[in-house]
């Protein structure tokens, strides 16, 4: 089946020392870890057939609005129009001076993880954010399907990776 194929992981493993008369206290996080394996499909839980991925370059103080549901072309050259978003993975470049801005637009914003219209997240340069969801965030075509991309600041341009992965049918 065509579709797309795939592991989500995440795994955190910490510790903490001080400094005591007696010796050295710590306390730790053993292990947390997360795994979302995608198999290819629209019908369940964990099932994408949609995926874009790009790097991408915006001017100093440039914005785009990446659309969700119907403009954006897969690495085929097919048109992507997601029901649902399953991951989105962001990475600015770590030559960037500024910010990479991701943020849900006032109008026909991208709900997803976002709480409100203005909502966002600042990638700073070199690092990354990873947003996911398996059951998958809801895309309306038209009302609902903006994500807007923004360098934070004027001066130079940044660049970013950029993976989305869903489903062009809701589960």
């Amino acid at each position: 089946m065509a579709g797309v194929t795939g592991e989500i992981s995440l795994s955190i493993k910490a510790s903490l020392s001080g400094t005591a008369d007696l010796g050295t206290p710590r306390a730790g996080i053993d292990t947390i870890t997360q795994l979302l394996q995608i198999s290819a499909g629209t019908a369940a839980v964990n099932q994408a057939d949609l995926m874009f991925a790009d790097q991408r370059t915006l001017a100093a103080s440039a914005t785009e609005d990446l659309d969700l549901a119907g403009v954006l072309t897969n690495a085929f050259g097919a048109t992507i129009t997601a029901a649902e978003i399953v991951a989105i993975y962001i990475e600015a470049a770590s030559g960037n001076t500024n910010n990479v801005n991701v943020t849900r637009p006032a109008s026909n914003g991208f709900v997803g993880p976002f709480l409100a219209a203005g909502d966002g997240i600042g990638v700073k340069p070199g690092e990354y954010a990873l947003l996911v969801s398996q059951t998958g965030w809801a895309v309306t075509a038209g009302t609902g399907d903006l994500l807007t991309i923004t360098n934070s600041s004027s001066g130079t341009g940044v660049t970013y990776d950029i993976v989305i992965i869903g489903r062009s049918v809701a589960a």
